[in-house]
């Protein structure tokens, strides 16, 4: 069968309870993005306040492993059910509930000791990246092909609550009451949405005699798969050129400390929340490809507007400041149309193993570019810097729009 005869299929079959779906959704991303950001966003300063060296706190980044390689371990999932009836299910509440346990055990630990703070921290890494390719691979195959772009919404709101709860709640709960309790308060939040993995309900899977075996030659067997892979390593080329720079070209320019730390956890909060469901609205008004290309032409103003700032042609914070808030949003909305095309072009046989590629590769892209803007930088200075930024997501823009025309796998939500 085709692609475009499945998604046709897909489009006219009823979805499985929209509403509890969407629920069940919103509570598995959530799930995942608490204990994430409390290890990634609220740890780091909490470190820092007890002494703990930069260079060490930078160690923190190795945490971020397992998400870009989870990939290289999607295909088990998508093979292997601990519970015949409840394949991704199962999986959910064994990572959870694992996470949960491994939260747990940071409490008799204090925030200096770094060894213990990574191991546990590298085994809740690997827990919560193989849970969100069970939850993916759930989503994809439960979602009807018109709930796709809403279901990403979903998924984008969840990790923005996740970012207030585990990022900023647990900074407040600190502050007042100390490390035991910020983290015992974390783990009870972090139980709480294992009630939506209770509540799955999944078409059966056929038995695995009868399907081909999940693997990576599998997703690059198919031609649409192989091309939402190259929109995926191109639409956020120049992403990372601009963000990991962001914050320290707000602080050259003189831009206190506390202020950068609002404008970033606010405008995350605020553009995850709102962006993704106005990314949803406009998905279903204009597809994928046209609201890729809307959301990267004023993604290339915002790259322009820091350009033309870093090299004094506009001046004042208020344009930096609402050009870093944009950006912001505009990277959530993104995302939301990015996933629905990789959710799309994802096989039903093995959906967390699809997705999964599709969705490491435009992280990878995004992580090699921030990981170079120091680099360019430092060799360029910011205005160059910026301005290759603009020129790339231009270029990205005008690829992806006549890849998503072209190719009858995105059709469907290109058209």
């Amino acid at each position: 069968m085709s692609v475009a005869e499945q998604t046709a299929i897909e489009a006219t079959a009823p979805p499985l309870g929209r509403t509890r779906l969407f629920l069940v959704l919103a509570g598995l991303y959530l799930a995942q993005a608490i204990p994430a950001y409390l290890m990634v966003a609220a740890v780091p300063p909490i470190m820092r306040e007890q002494g703990v060296s930069r260079t060490t706190i930078g160690l923190i980044a190795i945490l971020l492993v397992p998400g870009v390689l989870k990939f290289l371990w999607a295909a088990k999932i998508d093979q292997i059910r601990p519970v015949a009836r409840a394949h991704r299910a199962s999986w959910i509440l064994i990572t959870q509930t694992g996470t949960v346990l491994a939260l747990f055990a940071l409490a008799f630990f204090e925030p200096t000791d770094i060894v213990a703070f990574m191991t546990i921290g590298l085994i809740m890494s690997v827990l919560v990246s193989t849970q969100d390719i069970a939850t993916d691979g759930y989503a994809v195959r439960q979602l009807a092909a018109r709930d796709r772009p809403l279901g990403n919404a979903i998924q984008g709101g969840a990790v923005a609550l996740g970012v207030v709860v585990g990022g900023t709640l647990s900074l407040v709960i600190y502050h007042h009451f100390g490390w035991r309790p910020m983290i015992w308060t974390m783990c009870a939040a972090s139980l709480l949405p294992l009630i939506a993995a209770l509540s799955m309900r999944e078409d059966a899977d056929p038995e695995p005699a009868d399907q081909p075996r999940a693997s990576l030659k599998a997703f690059w067997a198919r031609p649409e798969a192989r091309e939402a892979l190259l929109i995926a390593l191109v639409y956020r080329a120049s992403e990372g050129l601009i963000k990991a720079m962001e914050g320290p070209y707000l602080v050259d320019r003189g831009v206190p400390l506390d202020i950068v730390g609002y404008l970033s956890g606010g405008a995350a909060a605020t553009a995850g929340l709102i962006g993704s469901g106005l990314a949803a609205i406009l998905m279903l008004r204009l597809g994928a490809s046209g609201v890729l290309t809307l959301l990267g032409l004023l993604r290339t103003i915002c790259f322009t507007l820091f350009a033309a700032h870093a090299l004094d042609l506009v001046t004042g914070w208020p344009t930096l400041f609402g050009a870093a808030a944009f950006q912001t949003l505009i990277r959530y909305m993104e995302i939301v149309a990015l996933y629905s095309v990789f959710m799309a072009v994802s096989s039903k046989a093995q959906p967390g193993t699809d997705f999964t590629i599709l969705a490491c590769a435009q992280l990878v892209i995004y992580l090699i570019g921030a990981s170079l803007a120091g680099v360019l930088a430092d060799l360029m200075g910011y205005g160059p810097l910026f301005a290759l930024a603009a020129v790339l997501s231009l270029v990205a823009v005008i690829f992806t729009r006549s890849r998503l025309r072209r190719q009858s796998a995105a059709a469907v939500l290109a058209d």
